[in-house]
């Protein structure tokens, strides 16, 4: 498989599962990732499905990338435009899981499954998605450590969902302690490097 089409594939694939994940989650109702906290709590107030909001923050959020002089690539583009699609696609054909049990389950679930996507498509390399991108942006414009700009964004926008009426519990916590581990993990897995050039001789 040529190289761009084994990174697209792969790009694509990864932002329909992280979008299936994200259904798991909300059919789980135990609890929301800070920015689909967010999500949730617009969605009513713009009279959008869930997966139009998280579109719709999405490009605003890249609006945000052009005073940080930030470059978008295709897999930017497609993270905007394929996530919340399939999120709408997936809670159309998911049911409601009964009892504790198996709402636990689903959301064990779309949390692992949100960590193996986003190594999925962030291995592809074709462009971070536009809240990745909105923070590596400002600390590189601004010299500000990752860990603070990532904290101060995700409580930001975790506070502002809450507010709203998003849903946070003990998911919200679940995926805040272990999402990076797994992405850590899965990372290295799917990261696709192309083949280094041959040395010209002479």
């Amino acid at each position: 498989m040529p190289m761009m089409t084994r990174r697209l594939f792969q790009l694509f694939w990864g932002l329909v599962l992280y979008g299936f994940a994200m259904a798991l989650m909300l059919r789980a109702n135990l609890g929301l990732d800070p920015w689909d906290v967010l999500h949730q709590g617009l969605a009513p107030k713009l009279g959008l499905s869930f997966g139009m909001t998280v579109n719709l923050v999405g490009a605003v959020v890249l609006l945000l990338w052009w005073p940080l002089r930030q470059r978008p690539g295709i897999g930017t583009v497609c993270n905007i435009l394929v996530i919340g699609t399939a999120v709408d696609i997936s809670l159309h054909y998911l049911p409601t899981p009964d009892g504790y049990a198996m709402r636990a389950a689903w959301l064990g679930a779309g949390i692992v499954l949100n960590g193996i996507a986003g190594g999925a498509y962030i291995g592809a390399g074709l462009g971070p998605g536009p809240r990745d991108g909105l923070m590596t942006g400002l600390c590189r414009r601004n010299g500000w450590p990752v860990k603070w700009v990532r904290t101060g964004i995700e409580i930001a926008v975790l506070a502002t969902g809450w507010m709203l009426g998003g849903t946070v519990g003990i998911g919200t916590i679940v995926y805040a302690a272990t999402i990076g581990w797994i992405v850590h993990h899965a990372l290295p897995f799917f990261t696709i490097t192309p083949p280094e050039r041959p040395a010209i001789a002479g």
